[in-house]
């Protein structure tokens, strides 16, 4: 491996930088803000008693008399990700404390949309949100926690937390996806100015899909018509869609044309400058015709290497939700007790159904003839 020289470290810096990339971490959020300015206590209050609140049913009586506060200062991108969070927790809580409510009052709504306008997402919960800017550094022991709990005990705690500690493993892969398109692309004369982009628990989780909020939310104050979004996902990990555009995953064809179509609806979701290191991978000279064009039958026996692994992360991924969502769900339905088990997760799909078409459209990128 040659070394790179000093412009081109520099350039890989820019683009980490740039992409909200962290040399150890990925897309993991390095720094946790862990404060708001003062005027903005009535939102953190009600984020570190959530659970409490929702338990007692005081939740929504509370952002009923909570002020409409202005999101004007908030300054740094940190103080707006950690609000996002703040006002997403709130506004899950206020639409599930009991029966669920198809209208999200102005207190709530309009804050909550006009901090997501700024950060160029939704205005509803996202992955981002809870995976990778929702942890904190357990005192004393140094351990790995949630900044704001969720209802569910260690349960709920652990669900992201694994999610966290699979994102954190993959920050070095997403390091050398910037270190070697750098080296690559330069080696064979073609360029990819990556500058050049840079200028966008299943039904309590979502409300498009949902059949308990058909019509969607009504964001008083923002909108007269209910919206639609899709509840948070794995699918809308930077991460593995990242790698996907790396290593050119299809999923274009016929059979995955509507998994393909899912996958990039989730990028709306994801923080803008990971979509567009995505958008920059995917639209860069092909990785993998470059590396079968060439004689070395070593390369290729390295990219079928890393396919291979993220067809056996899938596979790990398919049999972990079969083995603690579905067959437990089922079971308790067939024991009489409350049929929870959904066609559709909380994004808006049949999980097995997409999770096996994401696999599939994998190891098609398998080449065996090497």
């Amino acid at each position: 491996t040659r070394t790179l020289r000093t412009t081109d470290m520099d350039a890989l810096k820019a683009d980490l930088d740039a992409f909200g990339i962290s040399e150890e971490f990925g897309f993991v959020q390095e720094q946790q803000l862990t404060d708001l300015p003062d005027y903005y206590k009535k939102w953190l209050d009600l984020a570190n008693n959530l659970t409490q609140l929702i338990e007692s049913r005081e939740l929504r009586d509370m952002v009923h008399r909570m002020p409409v506060l202005s999101p004007h200062l908030l300054t740094s991108y940190e103080e707006l990700r950690l609000a996002h969070l703040v006002l997403g927790l709130i506004t899950m809580g206020y639409v599930w404390q009991e029966k669920n409510t198809p209208v999200l009052p102005k207190t709530l709504a309009l804050p909550f949309w006009l901090v997501s306008r700024r950060l160029g997402v939704p205005p509803i919960l996202t992955y981002a949100d809870v995976v990778l800017y929702n942890w904190k550094f357990r005192e004393p022991t140094g351990n790995l926690d949630l900044r704001f709990p969720f209802p569910g005990g260690e349960t709920s705690r652990w669900f992201f937390i694994v999610s966290l500690l699979v994102e954190g493993a993959a920050g070095p892969g997403i390091m050398v996806n910037c270190l070697l398109l750098h080296s690559i692309f330069r080696t064979s004369g073609m360029a990819c100015f990556f500058q050049s982009y840079i200028s966008g628990a299943s039904k309590c989780f979502r409300w498009k899909n949902s059949p308990l909020l058909p019509r969607g939310l009504l964001y008083e104050g923002v909108s007269d018509e209910p919206i639609r979004l899709s509840g948070l996902s794995a699918a809308q990990s930077s991460t593995i869609q990242c790698f996907d555009a790396l290593l050119c995953i299809q999923h274009e064809d016929e059979a995955g044309r509507k998994t393909f179509s899912y996958l990039k609806s989730m990028r709306d979701y994801m923080p803008p400058d990971h979509v567009q290191l995505i958008e920059a991978l995917s639209t860069c000279p092909s990785l993998r015709n470059f590396i079968f064009s060439r004689p070395r039958s070593d390369l290729r026996r390295v990219y079928n290497g890393c396919v291979s692994a993220l067809v056996d992360f899938r596979n790990y991924h398919i049999n972990t939700v079969a083995k603690y969502i579905i067959v437990p769900a089922n079971q308790r339905c067939l024991l009489g007790g409350a049929c929870v088990a959904q066609k559709k997760g909380s994004g808006g799909t049949n999980p097995l159904v997409f999770l096996k078409n994401v696999r599939d459209a994998t190891e098609k990128s398998i080449q065996y003839d090497v």
